[in-house]
């Protein structure tokens, strides 16, 4: 039964903005909601950049890093549709350097000890199921990318380049055993171009930013919007891109990238995994696009095809070793996004059939379908694991449910 937003219980996210705000945990936020189509709340608190001192408004763009892998695997399932390609054919037959694969033997420690596996689905890639991992994640593959800088970085040359430089490495296990969070969804952005033989900034452009209006996102910061583009912050001593690491420098927001200088103002990697900067707005237009359950773009079949559990389970009995945006029990994931099967399992409220993702940036959104509504969260603090912000969240708009 779907249950309506308490207006009253809904002012509480203000105070829970001041409160993150005012204790220097976040420099600024902004959260969008929406239910059954409509406008409910919005709230925002604090600033943009600490020193400039503009509000952290509804026009801040931000950096919204893994939240674009589902825009990534919607147009994946675009091109599904239309016949060009299905989800179990091998990445191999659209980038050949991925053919002949090896995969780290079980309990390898180091990159000599492999044995032939298969080559990786297109599915494998979307589901985190593939072999590939992230420079971040623990293990011997990972510490590999991270001495190669294998992120995909705005600026780490182009994505067909960091893909073939990829396909020189192992798998850290033969596709389908585990679920390890990776550059899969970076590797699919290099498929569509291929596929679609456009960039891949072409292809957002036309297949899903235009349509839905969202002029404020992009792989890149025009100088249109310089002056609109959040700083990125982090409470760490050292790398905020160590997504594992808790809170633990002497300031709760040190500068990490500011915004004039920022890698984002001088693209030339196209990340389908985590590239898109944009507005919180911009962004709850896409929310709503899977809320309609594609809204045109792809069809309310393929929509709920892809926001349904791809897993045999939820992702922690796949035994993943790997950082993940959210918590793994009770929670299985879809075509780029996870979904919740047992929301007592996972300790967060929630409703069965919840489609979600984030970003390392500390930006969250999700779709929940049984009570029609759509809620963006955008703020600039990375690792995403500093705070519980998200399981907060949600239970803000679970408790003003009534």
């Amino acid at each position: 039964m779907s249950l309506t937003l308490d207006s009253r219980r809904l002012a509480r996210f203000q105070n829970w903005a001041d409160r993150y705000t005012s204790d220097q945990r976040f420099a600024g936020l902004s959260v969008l909601i929406r239910q059954h189509g409509k406008e409910v709340c919005y709230a925002q608190s604090g600033v943009r950049d600490l020193k400039a001192g503009a509000a952290f408004d509804r026009n801040t763009v931000a950096r919204i890093y893994s939240m674009t892998k589902p825009i990534t695997s919607l147009i994946l399932l675009m091109l599904v549709e239309e016949g060009l390609l299905h989800l179990d054919a091998p990445l191999s037959r659209f980038l050949p350097a991925f053919s002949d694969m090896r995969a780290l033997r079980p309990g390898a420690v180091d990159l000599s000890q492999t044995e032939p596996c298969v080559t990786p689905t297109l599915h494998h890639l979307l589901t985190h199921r593939s072999g590939l991992s992230y420079p971040f994640n623990p293990g011997v593959l990972p510490e590999a990318m991270a001495e190669q800088d294998l992120l995909f970085k705005p600026t780490a040359g182009t994505l067909a380049e960091q893909c073939d430089v990829l396909a020189e490495l192992p798998l850290a296990f033969s596709p389908g055993r585990r679920w390890e969070y990776s550059v899969g969804i970076d590797v699919i952005g290099r498929v569509i171009e291929v596929v679609t033989c456009q960039a891949l900034d072409q292809v957002f452009r036309e297949r899903v930013l235009d349509p839905l209006g969202m002029g404020d996102t992009g792989f890149s910061v025009s100088d249109g919007t310089l002056d609109r583009f959040a700083s990125l912050y982090t409470p760490l001593a050292g790398d905020a891109m160590d997504l594992n690491a808790a809170a633990n420098g002497d300031s709760s927001l040190r500068l990490f990238d500011a915004a004039a200088n920022s890698p984002f103002r001088r693209t030339t990697c196209f990340s389908g995994g985590g590239g898109l900067v944009g507005t919180i707005d911009d962004y709850m237009s896409f929310a709503e696009c899977l809320r309609n359950r594609g809204q045109g773009l792809i069809s309310p079949s393929t929509a709920d095809f892809m926001m349904s559990n791809h897993l045999l389970g939820d992702i922690a009995s796949l035994g993943p070793a790997s950082f993940a945006e959210q918590p793994m029990d009770g929670i299985g994931f879809g075509i780029g996004g996870a979904v919740v099967i047992d929301p007592a399992r996972s300790r967060v409220p929630s409703s069965i059939g919840d489609f979600s993702w984030g970003g390392m940036a500390s930006t969250f959104f999700w779709v929940d379908r049984v009570h029609d509504v759509s809620v963006v969260f955008f703020t600039q603090l990375s690792p995403s694991s500093s705070y519980p912000a998200r399981a907060e969240l949600k239970a803000l708009v679970h408790g003003a449910l009534m």
